[in-house]
């Protein structure tokens, strides 16, 4: 790879008849990829029971004023841990900015400003992560599995996760239900 922020910042979107059905009409926020692979984190779905004031009472943290949002379904690497996608007005010792609207954090310290009522402005919450190995994503790509879409801010804050994917693609000006769930090869 010769750019080593290939994706970074970017929406990537499962195509329809994805050759893996865990990522079904999956959008993941790509925060990582360079020559070691990348890492994103899924938007598009979101964890069936779990809510963030009960999250932060399992980590023992008071939610005090924190709102009971619905927490996301990251992906399917390390399902336990938790991340967190917020606009650029927070940072802390672990955050990592990767988009003009986009910065990734994954600590103690981001709970707990959030539930003092001291965190970022926008922010969503997921558990996992989708992960690749080196030229893993690029292989992917080359197999139509995926769309590399523009990140889109309003899409990421504004809209509800399960009408994320079909937002991206009219973002992109693209109408989903025209997308064939088979591709050709050249």
């Amino acid at each position: 790879m010769s750019n080593s922020k290939f994706l970074t910042g970017r929406l990537l979107l499962a195509m329809p008849g994805m050759f893996d059905p865990r990522f079904d009409r999956s959008v993941n926020l790509m925060c990582v990829h360079d020559d070691n692979g990348a890492l994103g984190i899924g938007i598009g779905h979101i964890r069936d029971g779990i809510r963030f004031r009960g999250l932060l009472k399992e980590v023992g943290i008071a939610p005090r004023n924190a709102p009971d949002v619905e927490v996301h379904h990251g992906g399917p690497v390390e399902p336990g841990r938790g991340f967190v996608l917020h606009s650029p007005d927070w940072s802390g010792s672990d955050s990592i900015a990767f988009s003009p609207f986009c910065t990734l954090s994954a600590s103690m310290e981001i709970l707990k400003a959030i539930a003092a009522g001291d965190g970022p402005s926008r922010w969503l919450i997921a558990l996992g992560y989708a992960g690749w190995g080196p030229g893993q994503l690029e292989n992917e790509l080359k197999a139509h599995g995926w769309f590399a879409a523009n990140g889109h801010e309003e899409v990421v804050f504004g809209t509800p996760a399960d009408g994320r994917w079909a937002s991206t693609w009219r973002a992109e000006g693209i109408d989903p239900s025209l997308l064939a769930s088979e591709t050709g090869h050249a």
